[in-house]
This record gives structure tokens, C-alpha cells and sequence, in this order.
């Protein structure tokens, strides 16, 4: 099946609580559908770059999964469809990187940038 990673940004005014139960809401939705959460992030309430709906803040998560298309479109159709969620991208890769995304590593355990001057 393909393997894709999604991104949700749901309404700042949630609780940690409702915004991880939107998470596994959605987890349930794409089971159903004969696809499998391979693994998700809460990232946490961050800042944004601009306003969307009024908000500046909202709840981050990250989802890979390992679905068929309908299931994949279905899932994002109710995210859509949803009060709490503002925003939802999806992309399609090849495979899924092992351990911790980027957003959840710390500063030291990142690959070395160039010093600045």
C-alpha cells in the first residue's frame, strides 16, 4: 500500500486531550477503511506564521500512515468536514524515515549546519 505523512493543524482553544483524540479519531477513520496508523507526533500548540481563522496558535500533529488512496481521501474529507481542524496537508513518499520527525528532535541531535559567522 502507499505510505503517506499528513500534517493537521486543529484550533488553539482545544485541550492537549481533544487535540490527541482528534488524532486517534482520525487514526480510527483510516482503519476502518483498511489502512494502518504506522505512527504518530503531537507536536504541541506552536505559533504560526499568520492568522488562520482568527487564530494565531494551534495544535500540531503528524501522522504516518500506510493506506490505500480511498481510505487516505476519506480521512482527509472529514478532517476537512471537521469544526477543529483549521488545516491538513498530505504527501505521498516512498518511505518512511525511522525515529523521531525533525520537529521532535532536539537542537543536538540534528545534523550539523554550517557555523555562522
Amino acid at each position: 500500500m502507499p505510505l503517506y505523512e499528513h500534517v493537521m493543524i486543529a484550533r488553539q482553544d482545544l485541550s492537549n486531550t481533544q487535540a490527541e483524540g482528534l488524532i486517534e479519531h482520525f487514526g480510527a477513520v483510516l482503519s476502518d477503511n483498511g489502512g494502518t496508523l504506522v505512527d504518530q507526533e503531537y507536536w504541541g500548540v506552536k505559533t504560526m506564521a499568520y492568522k488562520i481563522n482568527k487564530n494565531r496558535k494551534g495544535h500540531y500533529a503528524y501522522l504516518r500512515t500506510d493506506a490505500p488512496a480511498p481510505a487516505v481521501q476519506e480521512m482527509e474529507r472529514l478532517m476537512r468536514l471537521h469544526d477543529d481542524v483549521m488545516r491538513v496537508l498530505t504527501i505521498k513518499v516512498d518511505e518512511h524515515k525511522e525515529g523521531p520527525s525533525v520537529q521532535m528532535q532536539k537542537r543536538d541531535e540534528r545534523d550539523n549546519r554550517r557555523e555562522r559567522r
